[in-house]
């Protein structure tokens, strides 16, 4: 059982990170308490009371306080971030005791212990703003959306933001091979099949092969293995929370793991050649995302069939345009990723795009 309590008090400082402050005698709670800090990464301050050091009941990011301290800390300072735990179920009067310390919450275990678990992550990472997260889908197979996924990446890394680019398209080949990485130590997407709940943005950043100033999530060469939506939002959404840019090349099919991987999209690019069979095959793709993504735009690749524009296309399909994405000419150099190139087309259509959508928080 978890609830919400809002009142009006001046706020803490923001922008700390760091472990929670944990305010019981209860030994009991204390382990369980402990247990769900370790969870989430995060190394607690633990007082029987308010802290007689000064400032840290202020400081503390989050204060998580036992219910059998509750009268312990009512002459504290009011604060945001205070959480009361209790276990009894059916004791009303922990409202009141809540009331009392002024916390934002009320939290009952076991029940309340992945709230809990998520809330102390948040504190431990530092939560910003969320990356601006940009899936690339082909409008029909060879359209080109891995290379320009990549090539999004590579200029959004080289003009100095956090970057991600997540692979998820398990036939496609893997993302790491276009990007000369394949050999790169690092997980892979089965290391993360289990994942259920939380993902720590920090160690999964940590965790990638980091290619071209950029990490890389992308898939191993033994076999295919099948990832269920849970991991897919958990991943998604620890990505995320890191700020920055998240790149996203996704696969013409929607079964529900894309699903997950379309519903934290901010925008997605639909990249279509041309051509009436492409338009025909794109319109197609282009239904089936919208029922999950609103904002779907469409970048065209030429060479244009008698009759066709890159407005034209866009037309067509209803979508927003975006622009023509340009043919870069064969990489004389093997370690050249798509993008690598500063002065290259392809990387001057990436560098005008991202001025166009700027990233939450500067992508720092």
């Amino acid at each position: 059982m978890a609830g919400a309590i809002t009142h009006d008090r001046p706020p803490a400082a923001e922008g700390r990170q760091g472990g929670p402050l944990i305010v019981t005698e209860d030994v009991d709670l204390l382990d369980d308490l402990l247990r769900l800090c370790a969870a989430a990464g995060a190394r607690p301050e633990v007082h029987h009371g308010v802290p007689e050091r000064r400032g840290s009941w202020e400081a503390a990011p989050l204060v998580i306080v036992g219910d059998d301290a509750a009268r312990r800390v009512r002459g504290a300072a009011r604060r945001r971030g205070v959480v009361l735990v209790g276990r009894d179920q059916d004791d009303s009067g922990v409202w009141r005791r809540a009331v009392e310390i002024g916390a934002d919450h009320v939290l009952m275990l076991p029940d309340g212990e992945q709230w809990l678990v998520d809330r102390i992550a948040d504190v431990a990472e530092g939560v910003g703003r969320p990356a601006l997260t940009v899936g690339v889908i082909g409008g029909r197979g060879g359209a080109g959306a891995s290379t320009l996924a990549c090539a999004l990446a590579v200029t959004s890394a080289r003009a100095g933001r956090r970057t991600l680019l997540v692979d998820a398209d398990p036939l496609g080949g893997g993302l790491d091979v276009l990007l000369g990485g394949e050999a790169a130590e690092g997980l892979r997407w089965p290391a993360f099949a289990a994942s259920r709940g939380r993902v720590g943005g920090g160690a999964l950043e940590e965790s990638l092969p980091e290619l071209h100033a950029l990490r890389v999530l992308s898939w191993d060469r033994g076999d295919s293995v099948a990832i269920p939506p849970q991991a897919v939002r958990a991943v998604l959404a620890a990505a995320r929370r890191r700020g920055g840019t998240v790149v996203v090349d996704l696969p013409r099919r929607i079964d529900e793991g894309v699903a997950e991987a379309l519903a934290q999209l901010d925008l997605g690019l639909l990249v279509v050649p041309a051509d009436l069979r492409a338009i025909a095959a794109a319109g197609r793709v282009a239904s089936a995302v919208g029922m999950v993504l609103r904002d779907l735009r469409a970048v065209v690749r030429g060479p244009y069939a008698p009759g066709l524009d890159d407005r034209e296309v866009a037309r067509l399909l209803g979508l927003p345009l975006v622009g023509e994405v340009p043919a870069e000419s064969p990489r004389p150099d093997a370690d050249l990723p798509p993008g690598g190139s500063v002065r290259g087309p392809l990387a001057r259509f990436c560098t005008a795009f991202w001025e166009r959508v700027p990233v939450p928080g500067g992508g720092v």
